[in-house]
């Protein structure tokens, strides 16, 4: 008994120094990323105020809500991939599984591409960062609910992936034949879209972004001893008194509000989602969700904050899914090799 206590008191100090070491690194990036970009802003001028008024303008309307952004997308993306494993018991299940991302992408597309219509010369020439949003938004949502709907309806978690997977296929087809009619110009700034980026979120689209993110986060934190029974299987769960159907219902719910927020303000950001959960368990050595959901969280707010750091070092800046799949693909390579 006395080793037992002494193992888990070493457990214990070993995932504290681990947090304390993940919210350190967090400030010393954010501060990194706010002070980083074409224009370096020393971080000592920062905190005494001796900044010239282009710099302040800078800080202030662009990096911090920037790096804001990017610590609620990577915490976001990495809880809601850290969910979808769990569900369906799939190491490579991410946040757009459930097609989240291509009802976002149509929503855009006909916002941005729909030059059939009589009145799509005027709408695309009035498109903007919060219409570009708004229809994200929408098209999410759509989505989430129709896949929240079929989860009521259905029990079996295969099911639910295939259906999920063709919703998104529908959607990306008709996106697809939206592209076919649309004009070069409405083309490409869909396509800028879709190559995700943090710097089209300010002051005002901030605090929906917030919202919509506590309100999934408030879900997570009640599914966490479900989401602990389900590692067992849906059997054994049950067995504890744990209702699946509602459980999954939610999980699915927590899951397309965080994907959708961040997508529909970000647009998609790749890998992010799938990796990160694998390092948390990595990290931790352990799948227990009471740590692997504040540690997913605090390294995907991590990694992105590198991702935003690294896309901002030269002249030109680089899309954020880019970075964050030069981060992610390499480490689900070594998953599929290692589970052969």
């Amino acid at each position: 008994m006395s080793n037992f206590y002494c193992t888990f008191a070493v457990s214990m100090r070993k995932n504290t120094y681990i947090f304390i070491g993940l919210v350190l690194l967090l400030l010393v990036l954010a501060l990194v990323d706010t002070c980083s970009g074409s224009v370096w802003i020393s971080p000592l001028s920062v905190f005494n105020s001796q900044l010239s008024t282009l710099n302040s303008q800078l800080l202030l309307h662009l990096r911090l809500p920037k790096m804001l952004t990017a610590i609620l997308a990577g915490a976001a993306l990495s809880v809601a991939g850290l969910m979808m494993q769990t569900l369906f018991r799939n190491p490579l299940a991410g946040p757009y599984i459930l097609g989240v991302s291509s009802g976002a992408s149509l929503g855009v597309a006909l916002v941005t591409m729909a030059t059939t219509l009589p009145f799509a010369s005027s709408l695309i020439a009035t498109s903007s960062d919060s219409l570009i949003a708004t229809s994200a938004i929408v098209g999410s949502v759509l989505v989430m609910l129709l896949v929240m709907l079929i989860a009521k309806r259905i029990r079996s978690n295969v099911t639910l992936l295939i259906v999920g997977m063709m919703v998104g296929n529908i959607a990306g087809a008709l996106v697809n034949m939206i592209q076919n009619f649309a004009n070069p110009d409405s083309l490409k700034l869909f396509v800028v879209w879709t190559l995700g980026s943090l710097n089209g979120v300010g002051w005002e689209q901030l605090p929906v972004l917030t919202i919509g993110i506590i309100l999934a986060a408030i879900l997570v934190l009640m599914l966490i001893k479900p989401l602990n029974g389900l590692l067992l299987g849906e059997d054994y769960a049950r067995g504890l008194g744990i209702n699946v159907e509602r459980t999954r219902w939610m999980m699915v719910a927590a899951s397309c509000l965080l994907a959708g927020s961040v997508t529909a303000f970000c647009g998609p950001i790749a890998f992010i989602g799938v990796a990160v959960p694998h390092i948390a368990r990595g990290i931790l050595a352990s799948s227990n969700h009471r740590l692997t959901v504040p540690a997913s969280a605090l390294i995907g707010a991590n990694i992105l904050l590198i991702c935003d750091i690294l896309c901002n070092l030269g002249t030109y800046s680089l899309p954020i899914s880019t970075m964050s799949a030069l981060f992610g693909a390499p480490i689900i390579l070594w998953i599929v090799l290692k589970k052969k």
